[in-house]
């Protein structure tokens, strides 16, 4: 309806010879852009998101087919958005300290040292998209260095909207004829990865902090589908970071932990063995439920579980929800004021910082809850010889 009716407009005003043909190639071309982003209903609110149906894979390449794409860093989510695209068609190239482990990596992948390869400021001049995903604490370091290459018209890529948001604390400010944009899989490099070869993908949202030629949009968009996102959908730098660093403390790993932690104490406590205790912790909900409720939604699971889980799960599940929130509302606000980025700046900054995470993953490693977790790993069917 918005189409037809754009283009009935433009056609009048022709007709009228109100505008020139140049002003409605421009305007159709803007109407084509809107036709590529989909209108979906998330629980009563509709969102702008962009498929592969709207945006394929073909158009992407059409795209970038000019574009250079430096992968600076190969750690957490380097190797599976670069390979990604490298298998997608892309023009890929790595940037990476020579004589690390992240170059050996990067060679045992079939990357090729003065072909696909190169040392960081080498990487960074050839490079006509920069793909900055070099951990929080590496991009503040490497920003000089960095903003020296951004020539006018390059794309500055982020996969954390960490740098840009806390700008102030990071020093990372773009020089303005640059554009700036942001595509934020949502998962682990290895996870997107793992379902591209699956021939899946992994959602991501996309961002724009500053459009200076003018295709910051086809741009961002055709990295998303690029690096194997399912979908695509909006958002900010300020939003996704704030998003992103609740979820990290929150559901996704520091409050899981903490119920992990806390049930299994109890279930101990009561005379339960370690092996029980792990099992109705966390075993059955990784394995068993959790797939469950990713296919089909927790509302398919209460329906389809017994009776009398059914009705503890309806009868606990608000008093869980109203003592936690207080915790994850003070935990946003940490976020929002630039608590906890500065916390994870000052730490991770530290000279001893590795030798000191050790220690803490020790805690957690050797803990009855997951040393219980090691063995019952090695009983799964498929870990058995």
């Amino acid at each position: 309806m918005i189409f037809k009716k754009s283009v009935s407009a433009t056609l009048r005003a022709k007709k009228n010879k109100k505008y020139k043909k140049l002003k409605v190639r421009n305007h159709l071309t803007l109407i084509f852009k809107k036709k590529t982003m989909a209108k979906i209903n998330f629980g009563g609110v509709d969102e702008n998101v962009v498929t592969r149906e709207e945006f394929p894979l073909s158009k992407a390449q059409e795209v970038m087919k000019n574009e250079t794409i430096a992968v600076i860093g190969y750690g957490v989510q380097g190797p599976g958005q670069a390979l990604n695209l490298k298998d997608n068609g892309f023009h890929v190239i790595i940037g990476q300290r020579q004589n690390s482990k992240s170059w050996d990596k990067a060679v045992a992948d079939g990357w090729v040292p003065g072909e696909t390869l190169f040392p960081i400021e080498e990487a960074l001049e050839k490079g006509t998209v920069i793909q900055y995903l070099l951990s929080d604490a590496g991009q503040i370091a490497l920003w000089p260095t960095v903003k020296k290459s951004l020539s006018p018209g390059k794309v500055l890529y982020f996969s954390h909207g960490f740098g840009i948001t806390y700008k102030e604390q990071t020093g990372i400010i773009p020089p303005p004829d640059v554009d700036v944009v942001l595509i934020a899989p949502k998962g682990s490099g290895t996870s997107l990865r793992r379902m591209f070869l699956e021939g899946r993908g992994l959602n991501s949202s996309y961002a724009i902090f500053q459009d200076a030629t003018g295709k910051a949009w086809e741009r961002v968009v055709a990295l998303g589908i690029g690096v194997g996102s399912g979908y695509l959908f909006e958002t900010t730098f300020r939003k996704e970071v704030y998003s992103d660093l609740t979820g990290e403390r929150g559901t996704l790993m520091g409050a899981i932990q903490g119920l992990f932690a806390a049930q299994y104490e109890v279930l101990r406590a009561n005379g339960h063995s370690p092996s029980e205790a792990f099992n109705e912790t966390v075993e059955e909900l990784t394995q068993s439920l959790m797939p469950l409720v990713a296919e089909n939604g927790m509302d398919w699971m209460y329906a389809n579980c017994s009776t009398t889980a059914q009705r503890g799960a309806l009868d606990w599940w608000k008093r869980f929800r109203d003592a936690t929130l207080p915790v994850f509302s003070e935990l946003y606000q940490e976020v929002a004021k630039g608590n906890e980025s500065q916390r994870s700046i000052d730490s991770n900054s530290q000279p001893d910082y590795r030798v000191k995470l050790e220690e803490e993953l020790k805690e957690l490693r050797e803990s009855e809850l997951w040393r219980a977790g090691a063995a019952v790993r090695k009983l799964r069917p498929e870990n058995q010889e």
